[in-house]
């Protein structure tokens, strides 16, 4: 970090106003071109020589970027070249939210796209010396089989930057990473000899498709669904600590029957739990049938050879079902399967959210103060439920289609995978961070209970009904309805009432805390693991 230019660049700066600029003052615009040169470099030096920047460069990066701008509108100098780093991501994903979505990089980043395709296109190597007609490439020796592991399992950043300088002179993805297996077998005789044989009779599409859905199936059971079950098991937890927590419930935004919390929570975490079952029921596909999805190059090279039979023992190898029938391209339809299960999850989430900020609002909730929390700018009380709020987060997808045989309009949206479940992961994480804040305000749901005695209005009725009472709900309507409903008030009605000494006896012991039905049994009665225990997964 370069503080001394920095430095440098504000004293300059700051000389450059003339003696007009108060000391202490932010010199903008009094800031000479040169100063606002020296300033985009410095900034320039600063954003270059570190890879996480610290906060007290933080302050004067953000110094030299407005001096950059200055000298932008002066037409002297420009904007600095800026390195990849939190701060200068265009991307909230790699930039604000890093930490909550790394774990996504090696699946969906350029990195682990170029990594998939090395290792489909080294197995398909390993596939063609399996078979017996394919006399051209025998069967590899241990040491070969040790080097072609080596190749696809150590692949590292350094051979990743290696195909993307192919690519530059190629500016084809696919081929760059052929050229570089190429390149880098040259160097054990056995494989040297058959080099030919990587990519064989294969189209981008062959390689892409695998690469795409094996980082799907790795991304999603390593790191979306634990996170997804996590998500639900917290849920659940809420309802199981919270069973007996009597609480007010609303309807259209008015006072209803009394509910507990956790049999409210309870509601979330069984759809949560129950959308997690349809992802089991959904296949990831792979093809591998050339460039039109007829063998046509397979067949002209080996035409006895049952290339239909070979293709699905290969895709099936990684553990990804064989679509037999196809284009040049795997149709995708099951990645818009799989994305609708995501929003459907994500929707039933969003539900859930705003549920808990409805709860925070009403003081149902506290929410656990962190020392040194904002929450508001200018209003020092507040504390805001921002995890919550951040767990709103929905991704688009585009429709997927193709026109005619290809279109590469569908490498562009398969290369924003990630970026869809980036949002998603970065939801629940949040959504779990939130709940984690959250502490129940017991008195809060009793004082609200307390003043609302004119839910036990339905109760009241209902028993009215059994014993023959005439007019029961209107009765109770006309007691409740636009009044104020006291303690005292439902007693005196329920003393006037001719009922049965045990039933009047059972009303007049009811309270609003009381009237809860069976919600805390509903509640005891799942059990998370047994609902958690089939879903969650693609096979």
């Amino acid at each position: 970090m370069n503080l001394t230019n920095g430095a440098a660049a504000l004293a300059a700066a700051g000389a450059g106003g003339g003696g007009g600029t108060a000391a202490g003052a932010f010199p903008l615009a009094s800031a000479s071109a040169a100063a606002a040169a020296a300033a985009a470099a410095a900034a320039a030096s600063m954003l270059t020589t570190v890879e996480e920047p610290s906060a007290a460069m933080v302050a004067q990066f953000d110094f030299m970027v407005v001096l950059a701008s200055q000298a932008m509108r002066n037409g002297v100098g420009k904007f600095p070249e800026l390195d990849i780093c939190s701060l200068t991501a265009i991307s909230p994903l790699d930039g604000r939210y890093e930490q909550k979505v790394r774990d996504l990089r090696p699946f969906f980043s350029e990195y682990g796209l170029i990594r998939y395709r090395v290792i489909v296109e080294v197995m398909w190597l390993l596939k063609l010396s399996e078979i017996p007609e394919i006399t051209e490439v025998p069967s590899f020796s241990a040491d070969a089989r040790s080097f072609l592991d080596q190749v696809m399992y150590g692949f590292d950043l350094n051979d990743a930057l290696d195909v993307k300088n192919i690519e530059k002179v190629t500016n084809h993805d696919v081929k760059a990473v052929e050229y570089f297996l190429k390149k880098k077998c040259q160097q054990h005789p056995e494989i040297a000899k058959v080099l030919e044989y990587f990519h064989f009779a294969c189209t981008s599409e062959d390689i892409n498709n695998l690469a795409h859905a094996l980082a799907l199936k790795e991304a999603l059971n390593n790191v979306i669904f634990p996170t997804m079950v996590e998500l639900c098991k917290a849920i659940y937890n809420m309802a199981k600590q919270n069973a007996s927590v009597s609480m007010l419930s609303r309807t259209h935004g008015q006072t209803a029957s009394p509910t507990t919390l956790g049999k409210e929570m309870l509601v979330f975490a069984h759809r949560l739990s129950e959308q997690g079952k349809e992802f089991p029921k959904i296949q990831i596909l792979g093809k591998f049938a050339g460039a039109v999805g007829n063998y046509n190059a397979h067949m002209a090279a080996y035409p006895d050879i049952d290339w239909t039979t070979v293709s699905k023992d290969f895709v099936t190898s990684f553990g990804i079902s064989f679509n037999p029938y196809v284009t040049q391209i795997e149709p995708h339809d099951y990645i818009a399967r799989l994305f609708q299960a995501f929003a459907l999850f994500n929707n039933i989430l969003v539900d859930f959210d705003r549920d808990i900020w409805s709860y925070v609002s009403l003081g149902y909730f506290k929410q656990i103060v962190k020392a040194g929390e904002i929450g508001s700018s200018t209003m020092p009380h507040k504390v805001n439920p921002i995890d919550l709020r951040t767990a709103r987060a929905t991704f688009l997808w585009p429709m997927l289609c193709c026109r005619g045989l290809r279109d590469l309009t569908d490498s562009t949206v398969l290369r924003n995978l990630g970026v869809g479940l980036g949002y998603s992961l970065l939801a629940y994480k949040s959504a779990l961070q939130g709940i984690r804040k959250l502490q129940v305000n017991e008195s809060r749901l009793t004082e609200d209970l307390e003043q609302s005695w004119e839910v036990l209005a339905e109760p009241i009725q209902t028993v009215m009904r059994r014993y023959g009472i005439p007019e029961p709900y209107e009765r109770l309507k006309e007691l409740t309805r636009g009044q104020s409903v006291t303690k005292e008030r439902i007693r005196d009605f329920v003393e006037g009432l001719e009922l049965p000494e045990e039933a009047k006896s059972g009303l007049l012991s009811l309270t609003p805390q009381a009237y809860v039905g069976a919600a805390a049994g509903l509640v005891n009665a799942v059990n998370p693991d047994v609902s958690l225990s089939d879903g969650f997964k693609v096979l």
